[in-house]
């Protein structure tokens, strides 16, 4: 008896506490700040726990420079309108994003444009 009200407690206990978060938090992006980044998409990633969008677009110099885009996981996109082939790379695109804080190229997407400036999807 002891032994079973010993298991029914930590059953219990295992109920009632919610789950830990494995996310990362949002502190490496600056949430007050919008940039757009124009160019051609060089990869598309499907992956868990989250998607990235690798764009390569021109500095002030006409240089290429690549920018790695963060997004939700695959099955909150997939609610959104978004699939595997959404971006193929070649696809010219705009992305509206919060830029990493530290100056790197990158950032976590806002939404996605074509060249016509017709929305892909959002990750909002």
């Amino acid at each position: 008896m002891k032994k079973l009200l010993m298991v029914a407690g930590a059953v219990g206990l295992a109920i009632a506490t919610p789950p830990a978060s494995a996310h990362h938090s949002f502190a490496m992006f600056d949430r007050t700040r919008e940039v757009t980044v124009s160019g051609v998409v060089r990869e598309f990633q499907w992956s868990n726990p989250h998607a990235y969008i690798q764009v390569v677009s021109k500095d002030e110099n006409g240089n290429d420079v690549e920018w790695s885009m963060e997004m939700g996981s695959p099955m909150y996109l997939y609610a959104r309108n978004w699939r595997p082939r959404t971006l193929r790379a070649g696809m010219q695109v705009q992305v509206r994003l919060n830029p990493l804080r530290n100056g790197d190229h990158g950032g976590v997407v806002l939404d996605v444009r074509d060249k016509d400036g017709n929305v892909i999807g959002s990750n909002q």
